[in-house]
């Protein structure tokens, strides 16, 4: 079975590229955080002080994924 994955939430400091942002979790760290494929595909853009829901593994707390804005439905839709 594979290892949970790590949820929280957190402001975009800013955006790096199409699909890549810097992004702060909850302890201060500053991370890279990239698009899910859903909102990559979807072209959805997050705006610096925006709060997203992010997604990292127990194994790398250096980059996560970003998986919606903070209180989104679950198909994306505020």
């Amino acid at each position: 079975m594979p290892d949970a994955t790590i949820h929280t939430a957190g402001p975009v400091l800013e955006q790096l590229g199409p699909v890549l942002y810097r992004a702060e979790l909850p302890n201060g760290k500053i991370i890279l955080a990239h698009l899910s494929k859903r909102l990559a595909d979807a072209g959805r853009v997050f705006e610096p002080g925006e709060r997203v829901v992010m997604e990292l593994t127990p194994y790398d707390f250096d980059q996560a994924r970003i998986l919606g804005g903070e209180g989104e439905g679950p198909n994306g839709a505020g």
